[in-house]
């Protein structure tokens, strides 16, 4: 890492261009239109919000509400997002003509009703045909919003029902004809219309315009500012102002890349300044970002689909994300703290207009917003309901002050951008559903468990390490949405079937389809910040998985360990609370001394020894099941006998440390 010797640094625009192309692979590279074409896309994308809205309230069944809303998600993808490149910034006359169809073959669905249900098992010759249009057109969304790789993916699990005969076994099926696909598909509440277009028409629309209500009234402004203002005074504030905002931030927006973007192009002048290289500035805002997609109250759009999936409360899912997620930031601070000491970070005077008194004693109000959402579903409304009166909320406490005030101009720019952030999700979850769709109508699921069980000879241990690898590779190619769903439908039950409690499984899976953030050739957030920085995108992606990586290892507690379940929040079997503060202290402990090991830095630099001994110190505080999984004998004296062990290896390094460094200074 290199010093800066406090030469102002600055983000050029030039920098921030590149890394908003990065924050357009994630979203869409969306056409800015002006005239009366702009005027007719925001009046539909305030529209959108505003029935979204509307329908909080659960006054739109469900049969009419989720082709709706796939319908105004295909209208706008087709003339926000161009069909090539070189025709961005402008809607072509095949654009309105893909949008007028979607328009038929949505009122062909809606119009059909029940009738048009009652059906999918026999469909006519119009039906198919509709059909087979608004899967393309699905399809065609999907790659203009998200690029061609979810689509491919789609195709080939079309390509699965179809030929299912002919493949080999154990992949062979009866198989399915074109009427019976489609029927399913586009004819029932299970294909594209399923679980995935249920939360994105009601759940992550109405979240994602919570998140745009607080953007426009200054929300992301003031959590970075506080921040900043909070954390200085010491050489490690920089690092720990990341880690703040990035919390802070990533509740409401939920996006990994857009959080990064937003932080690098304040926080990097800071950072350089400290002393941070341009690769490791870069990953530890990249790292920052990623916690976005793990931050309550939001957390990232899959999060709302392990609610639909578990048939549970979102706030249940809150609830298991709340140890995890402490237990990352944590891994960040850690090494935010020994950076300081490896580096000789320096001392930072952060030039700021108002002191923490007086930035929250003016906008302090931003606070309330973040808590409402959870508040609301504690005193029993629903999640749509929370979000909703969030919302209403927000934009009421927006006049507090008057440069924050959503007056007529800023709220209709917020209900705009509230549907237009959720065009790359919703169209991910339509084609997700065609994947849904197969695997339920082929068995797909339960046959992938069986042959992932086989290959892993029946043990949990290979069979996680298995599933994390698959959620990996899926995730290499897509983003964080689509890969959780794939792997849901397909991953999921095989550790389901060795006794994982389902939220684990699900939990375990959504955190390993995080990785698709900082993992190439997908890297976007990574990608990002060096865009900013100016650094090498390959180096910055791996200094973002050093800074990630001890957290990442903590999934596999949640179905390798007895006690796992309690990082949930959850009382594992006869057990008790305490058995959740345990299991926390021992990965956190865990997860300090994985860090430490990935630094070579503590006291001072350590040695090779040391560094092995505190790997293997954190590798048994965190997997405290090794024993166990090794010898096949899962008890709570093995389980204190790991973790006692586990301690003495760090215990080890750290007084090979402290030994060195008295020896040095009595030299001295």
């Amino acid at each position: 890492m290199t010093q800066n010797n406090g030469a102002a640094v600055m983000v050029d625009a030039e920098a921030l261009k590149k890394a908003e192309e990065f924050v357009e692979q994630e979203e869409g590279p969306s056409n800015r239109l002006g005239g009366w074409v702009g005027i007719v896309v925001t009046v539909l994308a305030v529209v959108m919000s505003v029935y979204h809205l509307y329908t909080a309230y659960g006054i739109v069944s469900a049969q009419v509400l989720r082709p709706v809303h796939v319908g105004f998600v295909l209208v706008l993808c087709f003339l926000l997002f161009p069909m090539l490149t070189r025709f961005r910034h402008s809607v072509r006359v095949w654009d309105w003509a893909l949008a007028a169809l979607s328009i038929y073959v949505i009122w062909y669905m809606v119009i059909g009703g029940d009738d048009l249900m009652d059906r999918n098992t026999s469909p006519n010759q119009t039906d198919m045909i509709v059909g087979v249009v608004f899967v393309a057109l699905v399809l065609e969304a999907t790659r203009r919003a998200t690029g061609w790789i979810m689509p491919f993916i789609c195709l080939c699990f079309i390509a699965y029902a179809l030929f299912g005969p002919y493949l080999p076994p154990p992949w062979t099926h009866r198989g399915y004809d074109i009427g019976r696909l489609i029927g399913h598909l586009f004819m029932t509440l299970e294909g594209v219309f399923g679980s995935a277009v249920d939360v994105s028409s009601s759940l992550i629309i109405l979240f994602t315009i919570f998140g745009a209500v607080l953007h426009y009234s200054g929300a992301g402004k003031f959590f970075i500012d506080f921040s900043f203002a909070a954390l200085g005074g010491k050489p490690t504030s920089a690092g720990r102002a990341i880690v703040l905002s990035s919390f802070l931030l990533g509740g409401p927006s939920g996006s990994g890349v857009a959080t990064t973007v937003t932080l690098g192009s304040v926080a990097y002048p800071m950072l350089a300044k400290a002393g941070y290289g341009k690769n490791d500035a870069g990953g530890l805002l990249a790292a920052g970002g990623m916690g976005a997609i793990l931050s309550p109250p939001v957390l990232g759009a899959a999060a709302f689909l392990i609610a639909e999936f578990l048939k549970i409360s979102y706030l249940d899912v809150i609830q298991m994300a709340i140890i995890p997620t402490c237990l990352y930031y944590f891994a960040l601070l850690v090494m935010v703290e020994l950076d300081a000491g490896k580096f000789g970070i320096q001392q930072v005077t952060v030039e700021k207009r108002d002191s923490l008194w007086d930035l929250t004693r003016r906008y302090g109000f931003h606070f309330t917003s973040l808590i409402t959402v959870v508040v609301f579903m504690v005193y029993g409304f629903s999640p749509v309901l929370s979000v909703f009166w969030a919302t209403v909320f927000a934009a009421a406490v927006s006049f507090v002050r008057p440069e924050t005030a959503l007056w007529p101009r800023k709220l209709i720019k917020a209900l705009e951008a509230g549907s237009v952030g959720v065009l790359g999700v919703a169209a991910t979850c339509a084609a997700a559903g065609i994947i849904v769709g197969v695997v339920t109508l082929t068995g797909l699921g339960l046959k992938f468990s069986s042959i992932a069980i086989a290959y892993a000879g029946g043990s949990l241990l290979l069979t996680a390490i298995y599933t994390s690898l698959i959620v990996w590779i899926v995730g290499l190619a897509v983003p964080v949405t689509a890969s959780y769903i794939i792997c849901a439908v397909i991953a999921a039950p095989a550790l389901i079937q060795l006794g994982v409690p389902n939220y684990a499984a699900h939990m375990f899976i959504f955190y390993y389809a995080v990785l698709s953030e900082v993992s190439p050739p997908t890297a976007l957030s990574p990608f990002a910040a060096a865009a900013i920085t100016g650094g090498d995108p390959y180096k910055t992606t791996l200094q973002s998985w050093k800074y990630t990586l001890p957290a990442f290892l903590v999934p596999f507690v949640f179905v390798m360990d007895p006690l796992g379940i309690g990082l949930l929040l959850k009382i594992p079997a006869n057990g008790s609370y305490w058995d959740i503060v345990y299991i926390s202290a021992t990965t956190a402990i865990g997860i300090f001394a994985l860090g430490v090991a990935a630094q070579g830095w503590l006291m001072g630099r350590m040695d090779a020894v040391g560094r092995a001994l505190m790997l293997i110190g954190g590798l048994l505080m965190v997997f405290s099941t090794l024993m166990e999984a090794l010898y096949e004998a899962a008890t709570p004296w093995h389980l204190h006998y790991t973790d006692g062990l586990g301690v003495v290896f760090i215990s080890a390094s750290i007084g090979g440390q402290w030994g060195r460094r008295r020896k040095l200074r009595s030299r001295s």
